[in-house]
């Protein structure tokens, strides 16, 4: 098998090969003989195309994540020592080791500066490579709106005085960012992951709004449902429904209770867009349901969806996480809907007369002000039903994500690296 099977004096490789059982590295063995026996090299490394049919990487983001296995040599040949140091460091590593192997990864023009062009280039492929099933013609021009609201979510504070070019993500910016954008963090997570259906960062929930209902009309988009969905568990990512849209049913609280109760779906997704343009909501794990104080759980959070994407979870500063009170009379239990905060100084709220509500600085969620403004006027309300995953599906997704953790010999501690195992939401 070539350089498989040769012994090494590379103190990388033999550190990177103890991370594995004996078993894991015949597997890795085997992985790379496959490979290596497509890429017309007499079993001795596997060629770029070979890593990239395989691993379903393409455009600039495939090329580099080539160069990093391949320890930068540029020579487009990855030698089984490059498997197993790379999964090692990528798979096996810290959670500081994983970040730093993505954030170079992530520096596709390799001049050692994570720009914003370079973000720009590696968020179109992922979106291209998430949603090419359904628009396997599309632009890079269609994705614009929405990498542009990734972007904007970002902080880029590393500047070079000496050339005034173009500014740069830290590495505690790009930890910062990834907090706040799981689908991205999660997709990233799994490069060395073959594409299918439970690969990290590729779900995307089918959306049901109805016969008759022009998808124009509608806030929630597809790229939107794939962002928020990253903080949600597999069984959530299956079908959302649309139960409630303020210009289909009429801009109305009562309205609004009637159409998200007794649906059969506990969790829902909020979405508003005010008369500034901003668009942003809230996950409900709970049914919007008459309380007199703040209820729910910490798998709720706040998100924002434009002109900037980002997510805020819980931060367990306190539990004022979600909030619906209806026909109370006492001005401290104003009447409406909410997420965080406190009575009158809100994370998000939408007043029972559903044409103002607020938004401030949230210590709940850790989140800013969703709006250009603290005081808010809805333009268009709309709620999304979480359909639950049937057991039967459950069951097939489990087995589904077996069979791809034992076929490349992922761990669990993988998995919570990438934010799946171990997540709150489970």
């Amino acid at each position: 098998m070539g350089n498989s099977n040769s012994s090494s004096a590379n103190p990388r490789f033999t550190s990177a090969s103890r991370a594995f059982t004996q078993k894991k590295l015949e597997d890795l063995k085997s992985l790379f003989a496959s490979l290596a026996s497509k890429s017309q090299s007499n079993h001795q490394y596997v060629s770029y195309p070979a890593f990239q049919e395989y691993f379903g990487l393409s455009g600039s983001l495939g090329e580099r994540i080539f160069d990093m296995v391949t320890q930068h040599r540029k020579d487009d040949k990855l030698t089984f020592e490059d498997l197993v140091i790379a999964k090692a460091t990528y798979e096996k590593g810290t959670d500081d080791e994983i970040a730093e192997f993505i954030y170079q990864t992530l520096d596709v023009t390799g001049n050692g500066v994570l720009a914003r062009s370079d973000l720009e280039s590696v968020l179109v492929v992922i979106l291209k490579s998430v949603f090419s099933a359904e628009s396997s013609d599309a632009e890079s021009s269609d994705y614009k709106e929405m990498v542009d609201a990734l972007l904007n979510a970002a902080t880029f504070s590393k500047s070079d005085d000496d050339d005034g070019s173009e500014k740069g993500m830290t590495f505690a910016d790009f930890r910062s960012w990834s907090s706040h954008v799981p689908t991205i963090r999660k997709f990233l997570g799994s490069l060395l992951m073959p594409p299918g259906p439970v690969r990290p960062g590729y779900q995307v929930p089918n959306l049901l709004s109805g016969d008759g209902v022009d998808s124009d009309r509608l806030l929630l988009k597809k790229e939107y449902a794939w962002h928020i969905g990253g903080a949600l568990p597999h069984h959530e990512l299956v079908e959302w429904k649309l139960l409630y849209h303020s210009s289909l049913h009429g801009q109305s609280f009562n309205t609004f209770l009637g159409h998200t109760s007794n649906t059969g779906m506990s969790a829902s997704v909020l979405i508003i867009k005010d008369k500034e343009g901003c668009v942003y909501g809230g996950y409900a794990s709970q049914p919007w349901e008459r309380y007199s104080d703040f209820y729910g759980d910490m798998k709720s959070f706040l998100f924002q969806l434009n002109p900037k994407a980002a997510i805020y979870r819980p931060t367990g500063a306190n539990t004022n996480i979600q909030w619906c009170a209806t026909n109370f009379t006492s001005e401290n239990i104003p009447n409406g809907i909410g997420f965080g905060g406190k009575i009158n100084h809100y994370g998000l709220f939408i007043s029972a007369s559903f044409d103002q509500g607020q938004t401030f600085e949230c210590t709940t969620f850790g989140s800013p002000s969703l709006s250009k403004t603290s005081r808010i006027q809805p333009e268009v309300i709309e709620c999304w039903g979480i359909v639950q995953a049937s057991n039967e599906i459950d069951t097939k997704h489990n087995a589904m994500k077996g069979t791809v953790l034992e076929r490349f010999k992922e761990d669990r501690n993988m998995l919570k690296l990438v934010g799946m195992a171990g997540n709150s939401n489970d």
